[in-house]
């Protein structure tokens, strides 16, 4: 799949790791778009079930705290958004459980955004920026 070629490549993870992470990003994605707005996205993504079912469960790891430090640094800082801050918790955690430092959430989003630009265009890139990213 190019998207995780493209994450294995930019970032020297492993197939695995690159897999779970993007899962970990469209599974917040699915959570937080209503479900004609996943479905466009979806439609475009191919692998997208995949990509979801690979992703580590919530819950399964700990040091939660000092992984969501670390995350909302790598951030920039969240401006006091709380939605911000649960999206980061969920994906602080799961990429711990991947193996991943937390900043390789950063390092993670640009890629899938701008694989999903291609994708499905600016509009499709838009909605899943509008979840993913802290404002």
């Amino acid at each position: 799949m190019e998207l995780i070629q493209q994450l294995v490549g930019n970032l020297g993870i492993n197939e695995a790791q690159a897999k779970g992470g993007a899962g970990l990003l469209f599974n917040v994605a699915k959570e937080k778009l209503g479900s004609g707005d996943f479905q466009q996205l979806a439609d475009k993504i191919p692998g997208i079930t995949d990509l979801l079912k690979a992703a580590p469960k919530p819950g399964a790891g700990g040091g939660l705290m000092g992984a969501l430090g670390g995350a909302a640094s790598a951030f920039g800082g969240l401006g006091g958004k709380m939605e911000g801050l649960g999206n980061l918790a969920q994906l602080a955690g799961g990429f711990s459980q991947l193996g991943l430092s937390t900043d390789m959430v950063g390092k993670f989003l640009p890629i899938v955004l701008s694989f999903v630009q291609n994708q499905g265009g600016d509009s499709l890139k838009g909605l899943l920026e509008k979840v993913l990213k802290p404002s």
